[in-house]
C-alpha cells in the first residue's frame, strides 16, 4: 500500500531545437510532459511507485506516449484511450532578457473529455499511499474536476496523503466552474500544501507579501479555514534573467518555520517543470525525511531541473542530496 497516485492531462511538447524561434527553424523536437505526469515520473526515478491516471488519444501518437511512460516504470494500467487526438502545447525557449513563450492546443483533447464514470477510483487507489493533484485539471474541463473530486474522496476516506499544488492559471477557466470554490472545495480534502503566497491568497480573499512574516500568517490562516492541511511548502524563484535564477524554499508545518539558502542557476538549460520537480522532492522528501531536508530535497530537485531539456526531472536521488550537499560545482564524475 505505498503508490504515488497522480492524475492529469498528458501533453506532447514541440518545440524549434535550441533557442530559436518557430520563425527561425523546420527543424524541431518534440517531448512528453503534463503537470502532474512530470510529478510522478520524477518520484518514479527516485525509485517511487507510481501510477499515473489519464486520458489519452488511441493511435501512435498515444501508443508513444504510453511507452514513454512505462519506461520510467510509471504504471499505466488505468489509462483510458480516447479517439480525440493528445493535447500538444508548442514552446519558444527563450534566452537572456527574451523569455519564453507558449501556445496551447488542448481544447478538444483527449483528455477534455473525461468523465468520473471512466476512472474505477476503488480499483486505481487500490494501492494508493499518496494522491497528488494540481489546479490545471479541475480548470480544464467540468469532466476534469468531477472525476478529481471523487478521487479525493476516496482518497480521504482511504486515509491517504494527498498534496494539493492549486496552481491558478485564469486563462484555462473557461468552462464556467468558480475557480476559487472550486479549488477551496478540494483544498479541503488534502493534507499537504505545496505553493506559495500567490496561491494562498487566492483561496482566502486576502493580499498577503512575500515577506517570511506574511507567508507564516498567511500558511496560518489557511490551516485555520482548512484543518485537514498540515504542513505548507513554498518555492521562491527570483529570475535576475531567462537565463539565471536563483531557487529557495521555506516551510511552516504548524510549529515552525524553515527557508533554505538560494541555490545559484546560471545557465537554464529549461525551467519548464522545474515546479514540479520540486513537487515531486517535497513528496518523496516527506516519506524519507525530516521537514527540513524534505525542503532541502525539493529546492534541489526544483535546482537540478533547470539543467535538463525537456518537461521532466531525470535526477535519482543520488543525484538530488549531492547538490544539497553542496556539490554544485559540475566537476566531471569518474
Amino acid at each position: 500500500m505505498n503508490q504515488i497516485i497522480t492524475f492529469g492531462e498528458v501533453l506532447m511538447r514541440i518545440s524549434p531545437r535550441g533557442n530559436k524561434k518557430f520563425i527561425q527553424s523546420n527543424n524541431v523536437e518534440f517531448y512528453f510532459g503534463g503537470t502532474e505526469l512530470n510529478v510522478g515520473i520524477s518520484i518514479a526515478n527516485f525509485g517511487g511507485d507510481v501510477k499515473h491516471i489519464s486520458v489519452i488519444s488511441d493511435d501512435f501518437i498515444g501508443d508513444t506516449a504510453i511507452s514513454y511512460l512505462r519506461k520510467f516504470d510509471v504504471s499505466t494500467s488505468a489509462i483510458v484511450r480516447s479517439k480525440r487526438p493528445l493535447g500538444v502545447y508548442f514552446l519558444e525557449v527563450g534566452a537572456v532578457m527574451r523569455p519564453s513563450s507558449i501556445s496551447y492546443n488542448r481544447s478538444h483533447s483527449s483528455f477534455s473529455e473525461i468523465q468520473p464514470e471512466m476512472v474505477n477510483w476503488e480499483k486505481a487507489l487500490k494501492k494508493g499511499k499518496w494522491f497528488h493533484w494540481t489546479g490545471i485539471t479541475p480548470a480544464l474541463c467540468k469532466g476534469g474536476y468531477e472525476t478529481l473530486k471523487e478521487g479525493l474522496i476516496l482518497a480521504q476516506k482511504k486515509g491517504m496523503q494527498i498534496s494539493a499544488d492549486p496552481t491558478y492559471r485564469s486563462g484555462l477557466w473557461k468552462w464556467g466552474g468558480n475557480p476559487k470554490e472550486i479549488l477551496s472545495e478540494l483544498v479541503s480534502l488534502s493534507t499537504i500544501f505545496i505553493g506559495g503566497v500567490n496561491e494562498m491568497n487566492e483561496l482566502l480573499g486576502t493580499n498577503y507579501s512575500f515577506s517570511n512574516e506574511d507567508f507564516i500568517e498567511a500558511s496560518k490562516e489557511l490551516m485555520e479555514k482548512f484543518p485537514s492541511i498540515e504542513k505548507v511548502f513554498d518555492k521562491i524563484r527570483t529570475s535576475i534573467n531567462s537565463s539565471w535564477h536563483k531557487i529557495r524554499a521555506r516551510m511552516w508545518n504548524g510549529t515552525e518555520f524553515k527557508e533554505t539558502q538560494d541555490l545559484d542557476i546560471t545557465h537554464v538549460i529549461d525551467r519548464i517543470g522545474t515546479g514540479d520537480a520540486f513537487a515531486a522532492g517535497i513528496i518523496h522528501g516527506l516519506q524519507h525525511f525530516d521537514d527540513y531536508k524534505t525542503m532541502e530535497f525539493g529546492s534541489a530537485a526544483c535546482a537540478i531541473k533547470h539543467t535538463y531539456m525537456g518537461d521532466v526531472n531525470y535526477a535519482n536521488e543520488k543525484d538530488v542530496i549531492s547538490i544539497l550537499e553542496g556539490n554544485t560545482t559540475g566537476r566531471l564524475n569518474r
